[in-house]
């Protein structure tokens, strides 16, 4: 199902200034939260009432490590830092 805002509805979330911006249900509780579409996918696994595997959950997390930069060369120097792996 999708929800068409109106337009004084859609000027109120750009205006606004928390974000994800909450809205009121029809008792007037603030009880949603909107997110983009793609923010949704990429966390929607977290919501679902089947558990993810262990390994699609190592995956998942490596992709997100991937889209934070986490791969970059220049973060290199945190293994570094690491107590874990001084010798």
């Amino acid at each position: 199902m999708l929800i068409q805002l109106t337009e004084e509805q859609g000027a109120g979330l750009q205006n606004g200034i928390e974000m994800p911006p909450r809205v009121s249900g029809p008792d007037g509780r603030p009880v949603l939260v909107l997110l983009k579409a793609e923010s949704y996918e990429r966390f929607k696994a977290l919501f679902e009432e089947v558990p993810i595997s262990n390994e699609e959950r190592r995956f998942q997390l490596e992709q997100f490590g991937k889209r934070a930069g986490w791969d970059d060369p220049a973060m290199d120097i945190y293994d570094d830092l690491d107590p874990r792996r001084r010798t």
